[in-house]
């Protein structure tokens, strides 16, 4: 029996795969960045045809770092960013528009005429999800009313609609000879358009949305064996997750009240709901958080935040301040503090828990006394300040006290920022030694198919403690910065005038 088992993670910014051996450890993982089209404000746009080269190319590059052929990994597991929707031709393979990624605003008119019959909340009692720009379902009704012939194509049945995981799938199983067009349970959630009872596609919300059901892909569990169809000369595609929900088996959630926050492009926490639905009152998500091959669905809590890293790739890339990411944090050691300045990063509309899309990003406080080093210092903050806005959220939907957060991501290794998190939310802060969870969770999902890990009992047994970091600061001073920081988001908002729902 192969230990080894691979997951593509198709992220926002890149694409790389990673091989595990049975004790969760990483064998080896190539990497790839795709560009960012930004043809208009608010909107954002990824190549597709450029995501699936590299795609290939990263198994390509980390089997032959691994010294490994594709025949001795067990199964592969994919990951994606979730609701980045893509609507390609069946017969050719060929995407009808670039894929439109889920921080994308251009769906905003869209929401207002869904939210104008119903309100915002119309579709959350079935889909756990409010109107909003962020999910798939509006943004395949952009696709099918603006990009010629593709309603028509729709109709014959040869236009179809998958997020980055079913177009993976799709094209490591043949494409158009033979391509297998499914999706799973949490990334039908994400669509707006999946019931979360019954696990199926909503006729009713269809027709309102006015998306031909033909277009959609089956929904299957998160992990199932063969399920997926077999890539690479027979190895099977066994599991699939959107990439918080594989963060969240990565990180072994699967007790209810655990929680993960994963800090990526965005930030996100999910904390394990178990069979319970719970619908939020305080503005999180209802979402799946995974499915094992016939179990009961397990149900989670999201708080989603739109930007986190991407503020600081924002820095680094469209002001120049610093070359590499990771830079950040030494400019923002320079100083012991933001020197009274917060950035509120609502560049794509505020996300959990305010869910306002014409709000807009801004920096408050300034004075002569701010340099490039507060700044730094205050994007770093920002971070912290939304996880701790959506961690009360998800106390009081879920009524359990967090004791400890674990955290997983690109950011967890910025020492000043886990630190801060800590601080401001007065709670340990807990990194594993396996910080890139969300591939781990994926190439779980694949292995518990195949029978490379036996149950959930056998991950746990691979979690482990890296590094913990306990809050330092003084209650008074930490309840004054967050109270400032609320004040700051509260300046975001209604900022994009033509928008109805700054009347909400």
């Amino acid at each position: 029996m192969h230990s080894y088992v691979g997951a593509i993670d198709q992220g926002t910014t890149s694409t790389r795969f990673m091989i595990f051996d049975h004790g969760g450890n990483v064998v080896a993982v190539h990497q790839l960045e795709h560009r960012q089209q930004y043809p208009r404000p608010g909107w954002v746009e990824h190549d597709a045809r450029e995501i699936w080269q590299h795609t290939q190319e990263v198994i390509a590059g980390a089997l032959q770092k691994a010294n490994l052929q594709a025949n001795d990994l067990a199964a592969i597991g994919v990951t994606n960013q979730r609701e980045t929707t893509l609507v390609w031709d069946r017969n050719t393979g060929e995407p009808y528009y670039n894929a439109i990624v889920w921080q994308d605003t251009r769906t905003d008119r869209i929401c207002q005429e869904l939210a104008a019959d119903g309100g915002q909340d119309r579709f959350r009692a079935k889909v756990g999800l409010p109107l909003a720009t962020y999910f798939s379902g509006p943004k395949i009704r952009w696709l099918l009313d603006n990009v010629p012939g593709v309603r028509e194509a729709a109709g014959r049945g040869e236009a179809i609609f998958g997020n980055m995981d079913s177009w993976v799938i799709w094209n490591l199983t043949g494409g158009p000879n033979g391509g297998v067009h499914v999706t799973d349970v949490t990334n039908a959630s994400r669509t707006m358009l999946m019931d979360l009872r019954t696990l199926q596609w909503d006729d009713e919300i269809l027709q309102i949305m006015g998306i031909p059901r033909q277009m959609l892909p089956e929904i299957r569990p998160s992990s199932e064996p063969r399920l997926y169809g077999t890539a690479l000369g027979g190895v099977p595609v066994a599991g699939a997750l959107g990439d918080q929900q594989a963060a969240t088996v990565g990180q072994c959630c699967f007790d209810v009240g655990e929680a993960k926050n994963t800090y990526g492009t965005g930030c996100f926490m999910l904390m394990n709901t178990g069979s319970q639905l719970v619908p939020s009152q305080s503005g999180l998500l209802t979402t799946v958080a995974y499915q094992l091959g016939h179990d009961a669905p397990v149900y989670a809590l999201e708080g989603s935040i739109a930007i986190a890293g991407a503020l600081v790739q924002w820095l680094r890339d469209n002001l120049d301040f610093f070359d590499f990411s990771h830079q950040v944090e030494d400019y923002a050691k320079q100083v012991p503090d933001n020197g009274g300045i917060y950035f509120v990063p609502a560049f794509s509309g505020l996300f959990a828990p305010y869910w306002q899309s014409d709000a807009r990003g801004i920096i408050v406080g300034l004075t002569r006394y701010i340099t490039k080093n507060h700044i730094a210092r205050a994007a770093l903050e920002a971070t912290a300040y939304q996880t701790r806005e959506v961690l009360e959220a998800m106390e009081k939907d879920s009524g359990v006290k967090l004791m400890a957060l674990k955290v997983d991501g690109g950011m967890v290794f910025n020492q000043l920022l886990m630190q801060f998190q800590a601080d401001i939310l007065n709670v340990p802060v807990i990194r594993p030694q396996v910080a890139e969870t969300t591939a781990l969770g994926a190439a779980y999902a694949a292995g518990l198919a195949v029978g490379v890990w036996q149950d959930l009992d056998d991950l746990r047994q691979n979690w482990q403690v890296d590094q913990v970091w306990q809050p330092q600061m003084d209650a008074d001073e930490r309840e004054r910065l967050y109270r400032q920081w609320l004040r700051a988001v509260q300046r975001t908002m209604g900022w994009i005038e033509d928008s109805p729902l700054a009347e909400r």
